[in-house]
């Protein structure tokens, strides 16, 4: 089979492609830069995959019909990961990368007449926290985004809002969407390799650092997590299955609570473990003040995803299991990931995969 994947070269995406051409299929990455490809395509052979059976198509999501010049091969699926994020995102920035790029690869999955994998965010299923913003989820275009973008910032805005668009545009168009909402992603299972660029990673260094004296909320406040070895399988799954329902919510529920999961980072990292709460509306209040998320390494922003709202996955698990697929331990992915940066400090040159 033959698969477009945006956002390839991520994190996650550098596990998906190993995945998929670990069992023979062939991946085109769209990419701004063509000429990195060696450099991805070592990478996922390292992670256990084909590196030759991955290959670049240029493309840029910024860009009308996605910058693609050259014609494209049959498509048996596009998965969409690529996105922008950073906290802080300026409004039009990510509106144009994260939402009207989605609507592009959409269109392109019409045109190919594929199915569209589109990876969101767990949020989405969190319909209290939505209506809190503002968002009409029957209506979407009721929705004074505006105020959404204000209230959530520009990143969780866009991705809101994007699924909400290509939702509708599938099912004006006869897309076949198989839309994948992953929790915070946390290291692979095993090795532990966990991006820089991941929130988990932001955690545990801000952790390692003493500057998590006390847990943020409360008792019943978690971080839901994936396993990213976990969260690439389901993502491929979801691509290679004849059927697939039309969402997927990619999180484990074992996931303990954020005093449970820095205790067990702290403990691998041979640190104290906070013991004490504070609520996140008084943590939110100490980060409007000038310099504070700065000195935190904590964007208000991030504080949205830490919650007490538990979430039904029974979906998700009843497909995993038909497609064979187990859900790695989740307390064992943490650990990983903690005993990853523990290494990975230790010795800076080292770059993970």
């Amino acid at each position: 089979m033959t698969f477009l994947i945006t956002g390839a070269s991520g994190f996650i995406g550098r596990h998906l492609s190993a995945y998929l051409t670990a069992r023979g299929h062939r991946v085109l990455a769209l990419m701004r830069q063509p000429d990195t490809l060696p450099a991805l395509q070592r990478t996922v052979s390292a992670l256990g995959g084909q590196g030759d059976r991955l290959h670049a198509v240029a493309g840029d999501l910024d860009q009308p019909g996605l910058g693609v010049g050259e014609p494209l091969p049959s498509l048996d699926a596009i998965i969409h990961l690529g996105a922008r994020f950073a906290w802080g995102l300026e409004r039009d920035s990510a509106r144009r990368t994260n939402t009207a790029g989605s609507l592009a690869v959409a269109e392109l999955a019409r045109q190919q007449g594929c199915r569209l994998v589109f990876i969101s965010g767990f949020m989405l299923e969190n319909h209290a926290h939505l209506a809190r913003l503002g968002i009409d989820e029957k209506q979407p275009a009721r929705t004074d985004w505006n105020q959404v973008y204000r209230r959530a910032g520009g990143y969780e805005a866009s991705k809101l809002e994007a699924a909400l668009q290509v939702r509708e545009q599938a099912a004006r168009d006869g897309i076949d969407l198989v839309e994948v909402q992953p929790a915070t992603v946390a290291g692979h299972s095993i090795s532990g390799v966990l991006d820089p660029a991941q929130p988990l990673h932001t955690l545990i260094h801000n952790l390692a650092g003493g500057r998590l004296a006390m847990v943020p909320g409360s008792p019943a406040h978690w971080l839901p997590l994936v396993a990213v070895d976990t969260l690439a399988a389901l993502i491929g799954e979801a691509a290679l299955a004849d059927t697939a329902p039309p969402r997927l919510l990619a999180l484990d529920p074992a996931t303990p609570n954020l005093q449970g999961m820095l205790a067990l980072i702290a403990d691998e990292l041979g640190r104290r473990a906070p013991r004490h709460h504070l609520p996140l509306g008084i943590l939110a209040a100490l980060l409007k003040l000038p310099g504070l998320p700065a000195l935190m390494q904590t964007a208000p922003e991030a504080l949205h995803f830490i919650q007490p709202t538990r979430f039904d996955s029974s979906v998700t698990e009843a497909f995993m299991t038909a497609r064979g697929l187990t859900q790695a331990p989740i307390e064992q992915a943490i650990r990983a990931s903690a005993r990853h940066y523990r290494h990975h400090q230790a010795q800076p040159g080292a770059q993970p995969a």
